[in-house]
Protein backbone atom coordinates (compact mmCIF):
# COMPACT_ATOMS: atom_id res chain seq x y z
CA UNK A 1 0.00 0.00 0.00
CA UNK A 2 1.06 3.53 -0.66
CA UNK A 3 1.67 5.89 2.21
CA UNK A 4 2.38 9.60 2.08
CA UNK A 5 4.34 12.01 4.22
CA UNK A 6 1.14 12.55 6.26
CA UNK A 7 1.43 8.97 7.47
CA UNK A 8 -1.44 7.19 9.21
CA UNK A 9 -3.73 10.21 8.95
CA UNK A 10 -3.61 10.11 5.16
CA UNK A 11 -4.47 6.42 4.79
CA UNK A 12 -7.91 5.24 3.76
CA UNK A 13 -10.00 2.80 5.73
CA UNK A 14 -9.01 -0.23 3.62
CA UNK A 15 -5.30 0.47 4.05
CA UNK A 16 -5.64 1.00 7.80
CA UNK A 17 -7.54 -2.26 8.20
CA UNK A 18 -4.90 -4.17 6.23
CA UNK A 19 -2.19 -2.79 8.52
CA UNK A 20 -4.16 -3.55 11.70
CA UNK A 21 -4.65 -7.19 10.67
CA UNK A 22 -1.20 -7.79 9.19
CA UNK A 23 1.24 -10.27 10.76
CA UNK A 24 4.23 -8.54 9.13
CA UNK A 25 4.73 -5.03 7.78
CA UNK A 26 7.71 -4.45 5.47
CA UNK A 27 8.89 -1.00 4.44
CA UNK A 28 11.57 1.62 4.66
CA UNK A 29 12.53 2.86 8.14
CA UNK A 30 10.94 6.26 7.47
CA UNK A 31 7.67 4.65 6.38
CA UNK A 32 7.57 2.24 9.31
CA UNK A 33 8.06 5.14 11.74
CA UNK A 34 4.85 6.72 10.42
CA UNK A 35 2.73 3.87 11.82
CA UNK A 36 1.30 4.24 15.34
CA UNK A 37 2.31 1.38 17.62
CA UNK A 38 -1.15 1.06 19.18
CA UNK A 39 -2.87 0.72 15.80
CA UNK A 40 -0.33 -1.48 14.02
CA UNK A 41 1.10 -4.25 16.22
CA UNK A 42 2.58 -6.43 13.48
CA UNK A 43 6.23 -7.42 13.22
CA UNK A 44 8.06 -4.60 11.46
CA UNK A 45 10.79 -5.41 8.95
CA UNK A 46 12.92 -2.75 7.26
CA UNK A 47 14.11 -3.33 3.72
CA UNK A 48 17.83 -4.12 3.53
CA UNK A 49 20.13 -2.60 0.93
CA UNK A 50 20.33 -3.57 -1.88
CA UNK A 51 16.58 -4.05 -1.87
CA UNK A 52 15.74 -6.01 -5.03
CA UNK A 53 17.86 -9.13 -4.35
CA UNK A 54 16.37 -9.36 -0.84
CA UNK A 55 12.73 -9.58 -1.95
CA UNK A 56 12.55 -13.38 -2.59
CA UNK A 57 14.15 -14.27 0.73
CA UNK A 58 12.07 -11.88 2.81
CA UNK A 59 8.84 -13.21 1.32
CA UNK A 60 9.90 -16.87 1.49
CA UNK A 61 10.69 -16.74 5.20
CA UNK A 62 7.25 -15.25 5.89
CA UNK A 63 5.19 -17.55 3.70
CA UNK A 64 1.71 -18.21 5.07
CA UNK A 65 1.59 -14.99 7.07
CA UNK A 66 -0.38 -11.83 6.26
CA UNK A 67 2.21 -9.44 4.84
CA UNK A 68 1.68 -5.74 4.21
CA UNK A 69 4.31 -3.77 2.29
CA UNK A 70 4.59 0.01 2.53
CA UNK A 71 5.55 2.11 -0.48
CA UNK A 72 5.87 5.83 -1.08
CA UNK A 73 2.81 7.09 -2.95
CA UNK A 74 1.70 4.79 -5.75
CA UNK A 75 3.45 1.39 -5.40
CA UNK A 76 3.17 0.78 -9.16
CA UNK A 77 4.87 4.07 -10.15
CA UNK A 78 8.63 3.48 -9.88
CA UNK A 79 7.81 1.61 -6.67
CA UNK A 80 8.19 -1.76 -4.97
CA UNK A 81 4.95 -2.96 -6.60
CA UNK A 82 6.80 -3.88 -9.77
CA UNK A 83 9.31 -6.10 -7.96
CA UNK A 84 6.54 -7.81 -5.98
CA UNK A 85 4.45 -8.43 -9.10
CA UNK A 86 7.47 -9.97 -10.82
CA UNK A 87 8.24 -12.12 -7.79
CA UNK A 88 4.83 -13.47 -6.73
CA UNK A 89 2.61 -12.58 -9.69
CA UNK A 90 -0.07 -9.89 -9.82
CA UNK A 91 -2.77 -12.33 -8.74
CA UNK A 92 -1.10 -12.64 -5.31
CA UNK A 93 -1.14 -8.89 -4.71
CA UNK A 94 -3.72 -6.43 -3.50
CA UNK A 95 -2.40 -2.95 -4.34
CA UNK A 96 -3.76 0.11 -2.52
CA UNK A 97 -2.29 3.20 -4.17
CA UNK A 98 -1.87 6.59 -2.53
CA UNK A 99 -1.42 9.90 -4.40
CA UNK A 100 2.10 9.90 -5.81
CA UNK A 101 4.62 12.68 -5.35
CA UNK A 102 4.04 13.48 -9.04
CA UNK A 103 0.32 14.04 -8.42
CA UNK A 104 1.09 16.24 -5.42
CA UNK A 105 3.76 18.24 -7.26
CA UNK A 106 1.56 18.90 -10.29
CA UNK A 107 -1.29 19.90 -7.98
CA UNK A 108 0.93 22.40 -6.15
CA UNK A 109 2.36 23.88 -9.37
CA UNK A 110 -0.81 23.76 -11.47
CA UNK A 111 0.86 21.58 -14.11
CA UNK A 112 -1.19 19.03 -16.11
CA UNK A 113 0.30 15.63 -15.33
CA UNK A 114 -0.13 14.41 -18.91
CA UNK A 115 1.99 17.26 -20.25
CA UNK A 116 4.81 16.78 -17.77
CA UNK A 117 7.95 14.70 -18.40
CA UNK A 118 8.87 12.37 -15.53
CA UNK A 119 12.46 11.32 -14.81
CA UNK A 120 13.62 9.31 -11.83
CA UNK A 121 17.14 9.64 -10.46
CA UNK A 122 16.58 7.07 -7.71
CA UNK A 123 19.36 4.58 -8.28
CA UNK A 124 20.04 6.03 -11.73
CA UNK A 125 22.67 8.42 -13.10
CA UNK A 126 21.67 12.07 -13.31
CA UNK A 127 22.90 12.30 -16.93
CA UNK A 128 19.72 10.63 -18.21
CA UNK A 129 17.97 13.94 -17.53
CA UNK A 130 19.84 15.44 -20.52
CA UNK A 131 17.82 13.40 -23.03
CA UNK A 132 14.56 15.20 -22.13
CA UNK A 133 15.87 18.78 -22.02
CA UNK A 134 13.93 20.83 -24.55
CA UNK A 135 13.10 24.51 -24.42
CA UNK A 136 9.66 25.13 -22.88
CA UNK A 137 9.16 21.62 -21.49
CA UNK A 138 8.23 20.87 -17.89
CA UNK A 139 10.06 18.09 -16.09
CA UNK A 140 9.52 16.48 -12.71
CA UNK A 141 12.55 14.74 -11.26
CA UNK A 142 12.10 12.05 -8.61
CA UNK A 143 14.95 12.85 -6.28
CA UNK A 144 17.49 10.40 -4.90
CA UNK A 145 18.03 12.50 -1.78
CA UNK A 146 18.98 15.86 -0.34
CA UNK A 147 21.87 16.33 -2.79
CA UNK A 148 19.76 15.88 -5.93
CA UNK A 149 18.59 19.50 -6.38
CA UNK A 150 22.16 20.84 -6.50
CA UNK A 151 23.15 18.01 -8.86
CA UNK A 152 20.25 18.85 -11.18
CA UNK A 153 21.13 22.56 -11.10
CA UNK A 154 24.74 21.83 -12.04
CA UNK A 155 23.71 19.53 -14.87
CA UNK A 156 21.24 22.05 -16.29
CA UNK A 157 23.86 24.79 -16.23
CA UNK A 158 26.48 22.54 -17.82
CA UNK A 159 24.18 21.70 -20.75
CA UNK A 160 23.01 25.21 -21.53
CA UNK A 161 19.83 25.22 -19.46
CA UNK A 162 21.02 27.50 -16.66
CA UNK A 163 18.09 29.92 -17.21
CA UNK A 164 15.62 27.13 -16.31
CA UNK A 165 13.52 27.74 -13.20
CA UNK A 166 13.80 25.01 -10.59
CA UNK A 167 11.25 24.23 -7.90
CA UNK A 168 12.17 21.94 -5.02
CA UNK A 169 9.09 20.59 -3.24
CA UNK A 170 9.82 18.87 0.06
CA UNK A 171 7.64 16.59 2.19
CA UNK A 172 4.75 16.68 -0.27
CA UNK A 173 1.51 15.68 1.41
CA UNK A 174 2.81 16.33 4.93
CA UNK A 175 0.77 18.38 7.40
CA UNK A 176 1.43 22.07 6.72
CA UNK A 177 -0.94 23.66 9.21
CA UNK A 178 0.70 22.64 12.49
CA UNK A 179 3.11 24.54 14.68
CA UNK A 180 4.74 21.42 16.12
CA UNK A 181 8.46 21.70 15.38
CA UNK A 182 8.97 17.95 15.14
CA UNK A 183 6.30 17.43 12.47
CA UNK A 184 7.51 17.60 8.83
CA UNK A 185 5.91 20.27 6.72
CA UNK A 186 5.76 20.94 3.03
CA UNK A 187 8.33 23.41 1.72
CA UNK A 188 8.66 25.01 -1.71
CA UNK A 189 11.95 26.59 -2.81
CA UNK A 190 12.59 28.05 -6.25
CA UNK A 191 15.40 29.74 -8.18
CA UNK A 192 17.07 29.66 -11.59
CA UNK A 193 19.38 26.68 -12.04
CA UNK A 194 22.35 28.95 -12.74
CA UNK A 195 21.71 30.80 -9.45
CA UNK A 196 21.05 27.75 -7.27
CA UNK A 197 22.80 28.18 -3.94
CA UNK A 198 20.48 26.40 -1.49
CA UNK A 199 22.11 23.99 0.98
CA UNK A 200 20.88 20.39 1.01
CA UNK A 201 17.40 20.23 2.52
CA UNK A 202 14.94 17.44 3.22
CA UNK A 203 15.84 14.18 1.44
CA UNK A 204 12.15 13.63 0.65
CA UNK A 205 11.83 16.01 -2.29
CA UNK A 206 10.80 16.36 -5.93
CA UNK A 207 12.58 18.71 -8.33
CA UNK A 208 10.43 20.49 -10.92
CA UNK A 209 12.12 22.14 -13.90
CA UNK A 210 10.72 24.71 -16.33
CA UNK A 211 13.21 24.28 -19.17
CA UNK A 212 14.76 27.39 -20.69
CA UNK A 213 17.69 27.04 -23.06
CA UNK A 214 20.37 29.71 -23.11
CA UNK A 215 20.52 31.43 -26.54
CA UNK A 216 24.09 30.28 -27.19
CA UNK A 217 23.49 26.65 -26.15
CA UNK A 218 23.54 23.86 -28.76
CA UNK A 219 20.01 22.85 -29.69
CA UNK A 220 19.40 19.10 -29.70
CA UNK A 221 16.24 17.90 -31.44
CA UNK A 222 14.06 14.94 -30.56
CA UNK A 223 14.73 12.93 -33.75
CA UNK A 224 17.91 11.29 -35.09
CA UNK A 225 20.38 13.49 -36.91
CA UNK A 226 21.91 15.51 -34.08
CA UNK A 227 24.54 18.07 -35.09
CA UNK A 228 27.99 16.55 -35.57
CA UNK A 229 29.29 19.08 -33.03
CA UNK A 230 27.24 17.33 -30.34
CA UNK A 231 29.80 14.51 -30.39
CA UNK A 232 33.37 14.18 -29.24
CA UNK A 233 35.14 12.22 -31.98
CA UNK A 234 38.41 11.64 -33.84
CA UNK A 235 36.86 11.29 -37.30
CA UNK A 236 35.09 8.01 -36.49
CA UNK A 237 31.63 9.54 -36.83
CA UNK A 238 28.64 8.74 -39.01
CA UNK A 239 27.86 12.19 -40.33
CA UNK A 240 24.56 13.84 -39.52
CA UNK A 241 22.56 13.22 -42.72
CA UNK A 242 23.80 9.64 -43.14
CA UNK A 243 23.11 9.02 -39.46
CA UNK A 244 19.50 10.17 -39.82
CA UNK A 245 18.97 7.90 -42.83
CA UNK A 246 20.61 4.99 -40.99
CA UNK A 247 18.38 5.35 -37.92
CA UNK A 248 15.39 5.51 -40.23
CA UNK A 249 16.41 2.18 -41.76
CA UNK A 250 17.08 0.63 -38.34
CA UNK A 251 13.57 1.72 -37.21
CA UNK A 252 13.99 1.59 -33.41
CA UNK A 253 10.92 0.72 -31.34
CA UNK A 254 10.41 0.85 -27.55
CA UNK A 255 12.25 -1.86 -25.62
CA UNK A 256 14.39 -3.04 -28.53
CA UNK A 257 18.12 -3.82 -28.37
CA UNK A 258 20.68 -2.65 -30.95
CA UNK A 259 24.16 -3.94 -31.61
CA UNK A 260 26.31 -1.10 -32.94
CA UNK A 261 29.30 -3.01 -34.32
CA UNK A 262 32.45 -0.91 -34.68
CA UNK A 263 31.20 1.86 -32.41
CA UNK A 264 33.54 4.69 -33.42
CA UNK A 265 32.01 7.63 -31.57
CA UNK A 266 28.85 5.72 -30.62
CA UNK A 267 26.55 8.10 -32.49
CA UNK A 268 24.23 5.42 -33.92
CA UNK A 269 23.79 3.71 -30.54
CA UNK A 270 23.31 7.04 -28.75
CA UNK A 271 20.59 8.21 -31.10
CA UNK A 272 18.91 4.80 -31.12
CA UNK A 273 18.56 5.08 -27.32
CA UNK A 274 17.38 8.68 -27.47
CA UNK A 275 14.33 7.66 -29.53
CA UNK A 276 12.67 6.10 -26.44
CA UNK A 277 13.71 5.71 -22.82
CA UNK A 278 13.26 1.91 -22.99
CA UNK A 279 15.50 1.43 -26.06
CA UNK A 280 18.77 -0.37 -25.29
CA UNK A 281 22.06 -0.58 -27.15
CA UNK A 282 25.46 -2.24 -27.09
CA UNK A 283 28.34 -0.48 -28.82
CA UNK A 284 31.22 -2.80 -29.76
CA UNK A 285 34.54 -1.02 -30.25
CA UNK A 286 38.02 -2.58 -30.32
CA UNK A 287 39.98 0.62 -29.55
CA UNK A 288 40.00 1.36 -25.77
CA UNK A 289 40.34 5.13 -26.25
CA UNK A 290 37.38 5.19 -28.60
CA UNK A 291 35.40 2.94 -26.25
CA UNK A 292 35.92 5.45 -23.44
CA UNK A 293 34.90 8.25 -25.79
CA UNK A 294 31.65 6.43 -26.59
CA UNK A 295 30.87 6.34 -22.88
CA UNK A 296 31.50 10.07 -22.57
CA UNK A 297 29.24 10.81 -25.55
CA UNK A 298 26.50 8.62 -24.09
CA UNK A 299 26.59 10.46 -20.77
CA UNK A 300 26.77 13.89 -22.40
CA UNK A 301 23.72 13.16 -24.56
CA UNK A 302 21.52 11.65 -21.89
CA UNK A 303 21.85 7.88 -22.40
CA UNK A 304 24.33 6.77 -19.72
CA UNK A 305 22.90 3.23 -19.81
CA UNK A 306 24.57 2.58 -23.18
CA UNK A 307 26.76 -0.48 -22.70
CA UNK A 308 30.19 -0.32 -24.33
CA UNK A 309 31.92 -3.61 -25.15
CA UNK A 310 35.65 -3.19 -25.73
CA UNK A 311 36.93 -5.83 -28.12
CA UNK A 312 37.35 -6.80 -31.78
CA UNK A 313 34.37 -8.18 -33.65
CA UNK A 314 33.39 -10.87 -34.38
CA UNK A 315 34.97 -12.43 -31.26
CA UNK A 316 33.60 -9.69 -29.00
CA UNK A 317 30.05 -10.53 -30.07
CA UNK A 318 30.07 -13.94 -28.35
CA UNK A 319 27.70 -14.14 -25.41
CA UNK A 320 25.95 -10.82 -26.00
CA UNK A 321 22.16 -10.73 -25.58
CA UNK A 322 20.09 -11.37 -28.70
CA UNK A 323 19.61 -8.13 -30.66
CA UNK A 324 16.51 -6.83 -32.39
CA UNK A 325 18.66 -4.90 -34.86
CA UNK A 326 22.34 -4.71 -35.85
CA UNK A 327 24.23 -1.85 -37.42
CA UNK A 328 27.61 -2.49 -39.07
CA UNK A 329 29.36 0.77 -39.83
CA UNK A 330 32.40 -0.69 -41.56
CA UNK A 331 34.98 -3.47 -41.48
CA UNK A 332 32.58 -5.64 -43.44
CA UNK A 333 35.41 -7.71 -44.99
CA UNK A 334 36.75 -8.80 -41.60
CA UNK A 335 36.63 -12.62 -41.68
CA UNK A 336 33.43 -13.94 -40.13
CA UNK A 337 32.02 -10.55 -39.10
CA UNK A 338 29.00 -10.45 -41.41
CA UNK A 339 28.29 -14.15 -40.78
CA UNK A 340 28.40 -13.68 -37.01
CA UNK A 341 26.05 -10.70 -37.13
CA UNK A 342 23.59 -12.47 -39.42
CA UNK A 343 23.61 -15.65 -37.32
CA UNK A 344 23.00 -13.64 -34.12
CA UNK A 345 19.97 -11.88 -35.60
CA UNK A 346 16.60 -13.56 -34.93
CA UNK A 347 13.95 -13.96 -37.60
CA UNK A 348 12.27 -10.58 -37.95
CA UNK A 349 15.38 -8.72 -36.87
CA UNK A 350 16.90 -5.94 -38.97
CA UNK A 351 20.43 -5.50 -40.23
CA UNK A 352 21.79 -2.27 -41.68
CA UNK A 353 25.33 -2.02 -43.07
CA UNK A 354 27.08 1.08 -44.43
CA UNK A 355 30.26 1.23 -46.49
CA UNK A 356 32.26 3.52 -48.77
CA UNK A 357 34.69 0.95 -50.23
CA UNK A 358 34.24 -1.04 -53.43
CA UNK A 359 35.27 -4.29 -51.75
CA UNK A 360 32.61 -4.02 -49.04
CA UNK A 361 30.08 -2.71 -51.55
CA UNK A 362 30.53 -5.90 -53.57
CA UNK A 363 29.67 -7.95 -50.48
CA UNK A 364 26.53 -5.93 -49.86
CA UNK A 365 25.47 -6.20 -53.50
CA UNK A 366 25.82 -9.99 -53.33
CA UNK A 367 23.77 -10.20 -50.11
CA UNK A 368 21.14 -7.93 -51.61
CA UNK A 369 20.90 -10.27 -54.63
CA UNK A 370 20.49 -13.29 -52.36
CA UNK A 371 18.32 -11.96 -49.55
CA UNK A 372 16.65 -8.83 -50.85
CA UNK A 373 16.06 -5.79 -48.67
CA UNK A 374 17.03 -2.31 -49.82
CA UNK A 375 20.36 -1.39 -51.37
CA UNK A 376 20.79 2.36 -51.72
CA UNK A 377 23.55 4.86 -52.32
CA UNK A 378 23.43 7.94 -50.12
CA UNK A 379 25.19 11.04 -51.40
CA UNK A 380 25.43 14.36 -49.56
CA UNK A 381 26.94 17.61 -50.83
CA UNK A 382 27.62 20.74 -48.79
CA UNK A 383 27.77 24.32 -50.03
CA UNK A 384 31.28 25.77 -49.59
CA UNK A 385 33.08 28.95 -50.68
CA UNK A 386 34.64 28.80 -54.15
CA UNK A 387 36.67 31.98 -54.49
CA UNK A 388 34.13 34.75 -54.17
CA UNK A 389 31.26 32.39 -54.99
CA UNK A 390 29.64 29.27 -53.55
CA UNK A 391 29.76 25.72 -54.89
CA UNK A 392 29.04 22.14 -53.87
CA UNK A 393 31.54 19.82 -52.21
CA UNK A 394 30.54 16.18 -52.51
CA UNK A 395 31.18 13.86 -49.57
CA UNK A 396 32.09 10.24 -50.30
CA UNK A 397 28.88 8.37 -51.20
CA UNK A 398 27.76 5.71 -48.74
CA UNK A 399 26.30 2.40 -49.90
CA UNK A 400 23.72 1.05 -47.46
CA UNK A 401 22.09 -2.37 -47.29
CA UNK A 402 19.04 -2.69 -45.04
CA UNK A 403 17.27 -6.02 -44.67
CA UNK A 404 14.84 -7.84 -42.40
CA UNK A 405 15.78 -11.46 -41.72
CA UNK A 406 13.20 -14.03 -42.79
CA UNK A 407 12.82 -17.69 -41.91
CA UNK A 408 14.05 -18.61 -45.39
CA UNK A 409 17.19 -16.47 -45.16
CA UNK A 410 19.11 -18.00 -42.28
CA UNK A 411 22.54 -18.56 -43.77
CA UNK A 412 25.20 -16.11 -44.90
CA UNK A 413 28.13 -18.42 -45.48
CA UNK A 414 29.87 -17.25 -48.64
CA UNK A 415 33.66 -16.81 -48.78
CA UNK A 416 34.74 -13.19 -48.40
CA UNK A 417 37.85 -11.43 -49.69
CA UNK A 418 40.81 -10.80 -47.36
CA UNK A 419 40.26 -8.07 -44.79
CA UNK A 420 40.89 -4.55 -45.98
CA UNK A 421 44.28 -3.29 -44.90
CA UNK A 422 44.22 -1.82 -41.42
CA UNK A 423 40.50 -2.52 -40.95
CA UNK A 424 40.07 -6.00 -39.42
CA UNK A 425 37.08 -5.13 -37.28
CA UNK A 426 36.47 -1.38 -37.10
CA UNK A 427 35.35 1.03 -39.78
CA UNK A 428 37.12 4.04 -41.20
CA UNK A 429 36.04 7.52 -40.21
CA UNK A 430 34.03 7.96 -43.40
CA UNK A 431 32.28 4.62 -42.94
CA UNK A 432 31.22 5.59 -39.44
Amino acid sequence: MGIGADGWAGLGGEAREALRTADVVIGGPRQLDLLPADECTAERVAWPSPLRPAVPGLLATRAGRRVSVLASGDPMFYGIGRALAEEVGPEALRVLPHPSSISYACARLGWPVEDTEIVTLVGRPAEQLVAVLHDGRRILVLSAGAATPAEVAALLSQHGYGPSRMHVLEQLGAQSDTDASDVPRERHIQALAQDWAEPPGDPLNVVAVECRRAPEALRLGAVPGLPDTAYEHDGQLTKRHIRAATLGALAPAPGELLWDVGGGSGSIAVEWMRTHRSCRALSVERDPARAERIGRNARALGVPALRVVTGAAPDALAGLPVPDAIFIGGGLTAPGLLDACWDALPVGGRLVANTVTLESEALLADRFRRFGGDLVRLAVAHAVPVGGFTGWRQAMPVTQWAVTKTAQATQLSLPVPPAESGQPSAPSGEER
